[in-house]
C-alpha cells in the first residue's frame, strides 16, 4: 500500500514522499495523513456526501442537521491553513496579544528556537487545547445529544465535550487537554474548557499558558465542507486580558484518521536546537 505523506518541520513543509508504511513522528515533525478511507479498508460503504453533477463532493452544499434541528458537526476535519499550529496569532498584530511581562519575555526567548527541545510534542507529549486542533493532521468529530467526541490522528489523542449540563469540579486533576463542556447558541456550539496543567505551549513559537488557562471555542459549520472555530484565550496569569483568533477547517469527505504513535520512531530531538528535553 502506498500512502502520500507530507512532513511538517518547524512550520515549513519540507518534502513529499511515497512510502509503504507510516512512520509516526512528533508534532514538530508531524505527518499530514489525509488518506482516503479505501486505502485502509475494503468494502467501504458509500459516504452520505452530496455530490456535484461530476460526482465530486459538493462541499458548498448546506450543512447537515440532526433530527432535533441542531447542526451536525460530525465528520473528518483538517485545518484549511496549517500556519496556526506554529503561530496561533498569525492573523493578529503583535500588539493584539496582551502578554503579562514575564510571558512576553519567555515568548521572545522561545520564539528564537533555542528552546525547541522543550516543546511538548517534540517529546511526544500532548499539544494541548487549542493547539491540537491546528496540528497538520485530521481529526474525527462524533456528535451525540449528550456529548461530542473528537479523535485526533496526532498522537492518537482523544477529547470529550459534554453537552449534558455538568460542570468541571474545582479540584479536578490538572490535565493536558482540559475538561470541556458545551452548549448551543443558535447554530454555534460554544465549548468551554478549563482544568489545564499549565505545561503546554499555545503554539510552536512558544506562547505560554498556565494552569489558569480557560479556552472558549465557538464551532460553526458554515456549509457541508467548511467549519470555523473562533478561539478565545483567557489566561489571566499569562495575559492581561482575553484575546481571540479564528481558524478555518475543511471536511475530508472521503478520508479517515489513521494510527500515529509518536514514541514509535520520534526523530525530533536529534534535529532540534538548544534547551533540555524535558
Amino acid at each position: 500500500m502506498k500512502i502520500r505523506c507530507v512532513f511538517f518541520v518547524m512550520g515549513v513543509w519540507q518534502m513529499r514522499i511515497e512510502m509503504k508504511s507510516v512512520i509516526a513522528l512528533s508534532a514538530a515533525t508531524l505527518l499530514l495523513l489525509s488518506v482516503p478511507a479505501h486505502a485502509q479498508w475494503l468494502k467501504v460503504p458509500p459516504a452520505k456526501v452530496p455530490r456535484t453533477a461530476e460526482g465530486k463532493p459538493n462541499l458548498s452544499a448546506p450543512a447537515p442537521r440532526l433530527l432535533d434541528g441542531k447542526p451536525d458537526l460530525s465528520g473528518i476535519w483538517e485545518p484549511a491553513n496549517n500556519r496556526y499550529v506554529q503561530n496561533i496569532a498569525a492573523d493578529l498584530k503583535p500588539e493584539d496579544v496582551p502578554y503579562q511581562p514575564w510571558a512576553k519575555a519567555l515568548f521572545d526567548e522561545r520564539k528564537t528556537g533555542a528552546h525547541s527541545k522543550e516543546d511538548q510534542p517534540a517529546n511526544c507529549l500532548p499539544q494541548g487545547v487549542p493547539r491540537i486542533n491546528a496540528a497538520p493532521a485530521p481529526w474525527k468529530l462524533v456528535q451525540t445529544p449528550a456529548f461530542i467526541a473528537i479523535v485526533y490522528e496526532a498522537f492518537n489523542l482523544w477529547r470529550q465535550i459534554f453537552l449534558d449540563g455538568r460542570e468541571v469540579a474545582p479540584d479536578a486533576p490538572p490535565s493536558w487537554l482540559g475538561y470541556s463542556t458545551g452548549k448551543w447558541q443558535g447554530d454555534a456550539l460554544i465549548v468551554d474548557t478549563k482544568g489545564f496543567n499549565g505545561k503546554a505551549w499555545i503554539d510552536q513559537l512558544g506562547r505560554p499558558s498556565t494552569d489558569a488557562l480557560h479556552v472558549i471555542e465557538r464551532f460553526q459549520r458554515k456549509d457541508f465542507g467548511h467549519m470555523e472555530i473562533q478561539i478565545t484565550i483567557d489566561d489571566p496569569n499569562a495575559y492581561t486580558k482575553p484575546w481571540t483568533v479564528t481558524e478555518q477547517f475543511r471536511l475530508l469527505a472521503d478520508g479517515e484518521v489513521m494510527e500515529a504513535i509518536c514514541n514509535e520512531n520520534n526523530r525530533d530531538l536529534e534535529h532540534l536546537p538548544g534547551g533540555s528535553s524535558k
